[in-house]
């Protein structure tokens, strides 16, 4: 990885903590990459930025193996052009490296829990919760390419007032189903599943409108908790989503974390009571005023809840890192989980929050509802039926997690380059094809030793060699960022480079050598392209 090593021969003579950067210059005839470095260095070193770029320029033009010019541009840059066999060698560095090619010790083990989608187990997953999905399930698996150990947790919000009202939701709709004239509350549950949940629910239990109420009630709530929960794990293991740990609320109070979490911060005088309620004094720790973890009623709040499940991932099971996936109406939220934790003694840094915007799903020129109570909105599972996995995982992963998207279902849906997914996949299955005709031409792949890299010698050979070269730095930043919309970009930016090189040359001609040479980048190249696209949690097709 070239930045890297512009980086290391660098600080051979700078000191190591100095924060400058290196990156592709804004105009392609200013070379491969640029760095300030002499510009921050200056006033640490107490010499001249420009002096001491000429300085740099020359020792580091005496590494022929990685530079065919370096030259000072300005007031103090450094511009690098980088040798034609540096970028060569990729391939074979690529092939070398097989699949794990791209991954990094950037993790060194340490633990993080990606906790993601958590929706209130009351109905359907719907389109906004798909794209959680997509984008927690995505970073774990970055995160663990990245040398971290990843567990993925889904935390479930089975106890509290929704839980009730989900119970008496399916209730009266069974009542109604047994001929009983309903007037449904407007703050219940209305969506056809829960007409769905009752019916079932009087197919397997007819005496249920003979039971008493409270217990009715009891076995409605139970009943729909179960089916929809079941529902919930369905659809996400359909879409690629695979959880290590499914957490209860319910667990947290009967296990008493609550009760030891608010004893705690009782204990350090984090706690105060006023009008009845318990508060934590969360303006101590930076939030803009305190918060009540304990009503008046005696009923613990769902902060009390969070304070206990936070102080257990960190304080009990140990991550050195929690990524929380929220949807983005839990802003407000994220200052007194922050405070909470510093007053517990724990870095509020190592709690990183990504906040998902909602999906504005565009089908025939309308924007559909997201409503759950009132039950009018389009379900990840009808949407996975209508464009499929790699359609929407690949969509929802076009953009940052805080900015809205707009998903257009027929363009997901369309077989043609205009579609990020079909384009990025179809770069991979013509790969696959030239390795098809590569065979039937007896052609034979060479041993990585014999490549004959000096045949990679066009601007396009170069430019996919760059971006391959780029690849194991797109990993790590979308790792550190928590960014997974990093792979999606450079994986169309390849997919670019692939599909541009298709109309100015061919992989297989007459010339046996550089066609040998190009097999090999083209072995590369769908190597890395497979690799970014199941990051994604997106197929490789061999054909399309």
């Amino acid at each position: 990885m070239i930045v890297k090593k512009i980086r290391e021969e660098l600080l051979k003579h700078l000191p190591e903590d100095l924060p400058f950067k290196v990156e592709p210059p804004p105009r392609e005839e200013m070379g491969d990459y640029a760095t300030n470095a002499a510009l921050v260095a200056g006033g640490r070193v107490k010499r001249l930025p420009r002096e001491l770029a000429s300085e740099l320029a020359e020792k580091l033009s005496r590494r022929k193996d990685l530079f065919s010019r370096v030259e000072v541009a300005g007031p103090g840059f450094l511009n690098f052009w980088v040798a034609p066999s540096y970028w060569q060698t990729v391939v074979q560095r690529v092939l070398e490296k097989g699949d794990s090619y791209g991954r990094s010790e950037l993790g060194k083990g340490r633990k993080v829990q990606v906790e993601f989608v958590s929706a209130n187990p009351t109905g359907p997953l719907h389109v906004g919760h798909a794209r959680g999905a997509a984008v927690g399930d995505s970073l774990a698996r970055i995160l663990a390419f990245a040398g971290y150990e990843v567990v993925r947790e889904y935390y479930i919000n089975d106890r509290g007032r929704q839980m009730e009202v989900l119970g008496r939701s399916v209730w009266l709709r069974a009542r109604e189903l047994s001929g009983e004239e309903i007037e449904f509350p407007q703050d219940h549950y209305r969506g056809d599943y829960i007409r769905d949940l009752a019916a079932r629910l009087l197919s397997e239990r007819p005496d249920l409108l003979k039971l008493p109420e409270d217990e009715a009630l009891a076995l409605c709530r139970d009943f729909a908790l179960r089916e929809i929960l079941s529902e919930i794990r369905r659809d996400l293991e359909d879409f690629g989503v695979f959880y290590d740990v499914w957490y209860s609320e319910k667990e947290l109070y009967e296990k008493g974390e609550v009760e030891e979490a608010l004893r705690e911060l009782r204990e350090k005088g984090h706690l105060y009571e006023a009008d009845g309620a318990l508060w934590f004094r969360a303006t101590a720790f930076g939030d803009e005023k305190d918060r009540v973890v304990r009503r008046a009623s005696g009923e613990p709040t769902y902060f009390a809840s969070d304070i206990a499940y936070h102080r257990e991932k960190f304080l009990k099971r140990g991550f050195d890192l929690v990524v929380d996936v929220w949807g983005a109406d839990h802003h407000g939220y994220v200052p007194r989980l922050k405070a909470v934790l510093s007053a517990l003694g724990v870095d509020a840094e190592r709690l990183r929050v990504l906040l998902i915007q909602m999906v504005n799903l565009i089908e025939g020129g309308k924007l559909k509802s997201m409503s759950t109570r009132a039950g009018e909105f389009v379900t990840l599972r009808e949407l996975l039926e209508e464009v499929g996995r790699d359609a929407m995982r690949f969509t929802f992963l076009t953009r940052k997690c805080d900015a809205p998207l707009d998903f257009d279902v027929e363009l997901a849906k369309a077989q043609r380059t205009e579609n990020p997914v079909y384009y990025v996949q179809y770069a991979h299955a013509r790969l696959a094809s030239v390795f098809r005709k590569a065979e039937e031409a007896g052609l034979e792949f060479p041993l990585i030793s014999e490549i004959p890299l000096e045949r990679l010698d066009t601007p396009e050979d170069f430019r996919l060699l760059k971006l391959l070269d780029f690849f194991p730095l797109v990993v790590e930043e979308a790792a550190e960022m928590l960014e997974p919309h990093r792979i999606t970009y450079f994986l169309l930016d390849l997919a670019t480079a692939l599909h541009d090189y298709y109309t100015k040359h061919r992989f297989l001609s007459e010339d046996k050598e550089r066609s040998r040479a190009r097999l090999a980048l083209a072995r590369a190249v769908k190597q890395v392209l497979a690799q970014g696209l199941n990051l994604l949690g997106v197929s490789a097709p061999e054909r399309m």
